[in-house]
């Protein structure tokens, strides 16, 4: 083989007539290996597929969310149920079909190139500049295909939402084109984010899902009117939508603790956000100081 290629991203092509070719970026779907380009012939580790999800889950939980914005109903009505489920099957379809067209085609088995550094999301800003002279640009997918994969993903779930979803607003939650237009702004900003920030979100995600499940929870229990241990217990349990919401405030720490590969043991607590809140209600309630002040006075 010829010298080895400045830079750790640039490499060499071996052609047919058994030579090599000059230093640059590798094609797509291959990696740099000691300055060759060798294929991806690796398979995502379970750390992959469950950033993967991650980045599947964020259009799931922004859809569901902006539908429960724009109906303003205390429980679940008729429409929102098969908007959810719309929503839901969106990101579902999206998800098989990107799998499916990315090699091998057809398959939910994937090829691709290992982690190994952080570096391997930005090589934009590692092309060499050999003694000073000319910049080589070798530029390229390291971490194929979980940067692109993500993009096409988002590109299908805005296909898929505005080829079913405006029909079944149309029909079921007429307010419900207000979240389609939340969306449409939404999830360009999550491309955005992953094109920017991939591979800081890639070694932070499962920390950003406890994060995001432990404010949610705790939002999610400011908002209600009465916020009294015994009514925050009720509503918790006797409301459907405030049950399925709670549950799912857990999945999402569920996931997160999962992600952190943390003995499963860790998943005992996954309702002590809750509870906590709860139990202390009665310590934060701006409304429990105003009386202790009346009574002070």
């Amino acid at each position: 083989m010829a010298d080895k290629c400045p830079g750790i991203y640039c490499g060499r092509l071996k052609l047919e007539n058994d030579t090599w070719s000059d230093c640059g970026a590798c094609p797509r779907g291959y990696q740099v290996d000691e300055s060759r380009c060798i294929p991806c012939t690796d398979t995502p580790t379970q750390y992959d597929w469950l950033y993967l999800g991650f980045m599947a889950l964020m259009p799931l939980i922004g859809s569901w969310f902006f539908i429960d914005m724009v109906s303003k109903e205390q429980s679940f009505t008729k429409g929102q149920l098969i908007l959810h489920f719309s929503a839901l099957m969106e990101v579902v379809v999206s998800a098989i079909v990107t799998l499916f067209i990315y090699e091998p085609v057809f398959s939910f088995v994937i090829h691709s190139c290992q982690v190994k550094k952080l570096s391997d999301w930005y090589t934009l800003f590692h092309n060499p500049s050999p003694n000073y002279g000319e910049k080589l640009y070798c530029t390229q997918e390291a971490v194929f295909p979980l940067q692109t994969m993500v993009l096409v993903f988002y590109l299908l779930c805005i296909v898929s939402m505005m080829m079913i979803r405006p029909c079944l607003n149309k029909i079921f939650l007429k307010k419900g084109k207000t979240a389609i237009y939340c969306s449409l702004y939404f999830i360009p900003v999550l491309s955005l984010l992953h094109t920017v920030a991939g591979g800081l979100i890639y070694y932070s995600f499962p920390y950003l899902s406890v994060i995001i499940s432990m404010i949610s929870n705790a939002v999610h229990f400011s908002l209600k009117l009465d916020q009294s241990m015994k009514s925050l217990v009720l509503s918790s349990v006797k409301e459907m939508k405030n049950t399925v919401v709670i549950v799912g405030h857990w999945l999402l720490l569920a996931y997160g603790i999962i992600s952190l590969d943390q003995h499963l043991a860790f998943l005992a607590f996954v309702p002590f956000p809750a509870i906590f809140y709860i139990i202390t209600v009665k310590f934060t309630d701006p409304g429990e100081f105003h009386i202790r002040e009346e009574r002070s006075s």
